[in-house]
C-alpha cells in the first residue's frame, strides 16, 4: 500500500480548490450572457450547486461513484455519509477524504453546465429538484462506469482522464434534451436575446481556464511529470481552440469576437479533458483545433433544428466532449496509457472500439435518464416559469432581487424593445445571420 505522500497532497488541494473556483467561474460565464434580468437566477444556478450537490455527494453521492462495484454498473453505500473515508490513503498517495471532495468539485459542476441551456426560463423548485436527481441517477453511475474500480467502461479500457465523457458529454446531451422537453424562450428566436454584459462573460471564461489546470493535471493525483504533461496540453488546446473559434468567425463573419474567442477556449479545454494525461503537445494542439473548429459548428445546430439552447451547453460541452472522447483514441501515445495501449495513431485501432461505445453508452443513457427525470419533476412541481414571470425576469420573480441598482428605473426589470441595439450579438446569433 502506498503511503500518504505530501506533495501530492498539496498539489490535489490546490487542485480541489482550482476546481471549486471553476463553478462560480461557470455562473460569471453563464451570467454575462443572460439578460439582465435573469443575471442572479443564472448565477443561482451555479452557486447553489455548490451547496446543493456538495451534501448529496458526501451523503451518497460519492459512495455510489466510487463504492464497490455491483456488476461494473455502480457502487455501493459502504462510503455514505461518508463512513470509512478518513485521512489515510486508502490505496493512493493522498489521503482518501481529499481524494472524495477533489472528485466532487467535478459532480458540483456538471449538473450546473446543464443550467445553459434553461436559463432564463425554469422554476427555481425544478431546477433543484432536477439537479439532485440528475446527480443521483444520472453523474453518480457513469462516473462509476468509467472511474470506479470494476466499473464497466473502465474494465474495457475506455480513456477519460478528467472527465470529457463523464462530465461535459453526459452534461451536454442533457441540456440538449432539456432545452427540447422545456421549449423555447418567449420571443426566441425573432427577438435577439442579447448578451448583457460580455466582459463577465470573459472573465468568467478566464476563470474557467484558470480553474481547468487542477480539473486536468489534478486528474494525474501526483505531482510529477503526469501532473506536469497534463498541465501544459491543458494550456495548449486551449490555446489552439479560441484561435481556431476566431478564425472561422473571421473568414465567415469578416470578423472576429471577443465572446467567440472564449467560446474557442472553453471548447478547447472541453476537447482535451479526456486526452489531457494521454497525448503528446502536438497531440493536444490537433484536439484544440478540431474542438473550436467542430463546436463553432456544433453552435449553430440550434438554429438548424429549431431549439433553444440558451448559453449553448450541447454544443460546446455534448459536441465537444463525443469529439474529445474519440479523438483521444487516435492522439493516446503509448507511452502515457495504461499498459502501453497508445492510440489509432500509434498503431492500436482497437481503442475506438471502446472510445466508440463509451460516448454512445454515456450519451444514450443520459439522454434516456434526464427525459425521465424532467417527466417526473415536471409532474411534481412544474418545470417551467409562467409567462408573466418569464417577462418580468427571474430574478424578481423568482428570488426578489435585482442584480443592478444603477438608474432611474434599475429596481424594475426592462422591456424587451429598451435593450441597446448596438449591444453585440451572442456568438451563436451572429453565426445564425451570417449563415
Amino acid at each position: 500500500m502506498p503511503e500518504v505522500n505530501s506533495g501530492d497532497t498539496a498539489w490535489l488541494l490546490i487542485s480541489t480548490a482550482l476546481v471549486m473556483l471553476m463553478t462560480p467561474g461557470l455562473a460569471l460565464f453563464y451570467g454575462g450572457m443572460v439578460r439582465n434580468k435573469n443575471v442572479l437566477s443564472t448565477f443561482m444556478h451555479s452557486f447553489f450547486a455548490l451547496g446543493l450537490v456538495t451534501l448529496q455527494w458526501v451523503v451518497i453521492g460519492y459512495s455510489l461513484s466510487f463504492g464497490k462495484t455491483h456488476g461494473g454498473l455502480i457502487g455501493g453505500t459502504e462510503f455514505a455519509f461518508l463512513q470509512g473515508v478518513g485521512v489515510d490513503g486508502a490505496g493512493k498517495t493522498v489521503p482518501h477524504i481529499l481524494f472524495m471532495m477533489y472528485q466532487g468539485m467535478f459532480a458540483i459542476i456538471t449538473p450546473a453546465l446543464i443550467s445553459g441551456a434553461f436559463a432564463e426560463r425554469m422554476k427555481f423548485s425544478a431546477y433543484c429538484l432536477f439537479t439532485l436527481l440528475w446527480s443521483t441517477l444520472v453523474y453518480d453511475p457513469v462516473a462509476h462506469w468509467v472511474w470506479g474500480t470494476g466499473g464497466w467502461l473502465a474494465k474495457m479500457g475506455a480513456l477519460d482522464f478528467a472527465g470529457g465523457t463523464v462530465v461535459h458529454l453526459t452534461s451536454g446531451v442533457s441540456a440538449l434534451v432539456v432545452a427540447i422537453v422545456l421549449g423555447k424562450r418567449i420571443g426566441y428566436p425573432g427577438h435577439g436575446h442579447r448578451p448583457h454584459n460580455l466582459t463577465m462573460t470573459v472573465l468568467g471564461a478566464g476563470i474557467l481556464w484558470f480553474g481547468w489546470f487542477g480539473f486536468n493535471a489534478g486528474s494525474a493525483l501526483t505531482s510529477g511529470g503526469l501532473a506536469s504533461q497534463a498541465f501544459v496540453n491543458t494550456q495548449i488546446a486551449a490555446a489552439a481552440g479560441s484561435v481556431a473559434w476566431a478564425g472561422v468567425e473571421a473568414v465567415r463573419q469578416g470578423k472576429p469576437t471577443m465572446l467567440g474567442v472564449a467560446s474557442g477556449l472553453v471548447a478547447g479545454l472541453v476537447g482535451i479533458t479526456p486526452a489531457a494525461g494521454f497525448v503528446n503537445p502536438m497531440g493536444a494542439i490537433a484536439i484544440g483545433l478540431a474542438a473550436g473548429f467542430v463546436c463553432f459548428y456544433g453552435v449553430l445546430l440550434k438554429s438548424k433544428l429549431g431549439y433553444d439552447d440558451t448559453l449553448d451547453a450541447f454544443g460546446v460541452h455534448g459536441v465537444g466532449g463525443a469529439l474529445g472522447a474519440l479523438l483521444t483514441g487516435v492522439f493516446a501515445t503509448k507511452a502515457l496509457t495504461p499498459e502501453n495501449v497508445g492510440g489509432v495513431l500509434s498503431g492500436n485501432a482497437k481503442i475506438m472500439i471502446a472510445q466508440g461505445v463509451g460516448v454512445l453508452a454515456a450519451g444514450a443513457y443520459a439522454v434516456v435518464m434526464t427525459f425521465g427525470i424532467l417527466k417526473a419533476v415536471n409532474a411534481l412541481v412544474g418545470l417551467r416559469v409562467s409567462s408573466d414571470d418569464e417577462r418580468e425576469g427571474l430574478d424578481t420573480a423568482l428570488h426578489g432581487e435585482v442584480g443592478y441598482t444603477i438608474g432611474e428605473d434599475s429596481t424594475t426589470a426592462a422591456p424587451e424593445e429598451a435593450e441597446p441595439s448596438a449591444m453585440p450579438e451572442p456568438a451563436a446569433v451572429l453565426q445564425t445571420e451570417s449563415a
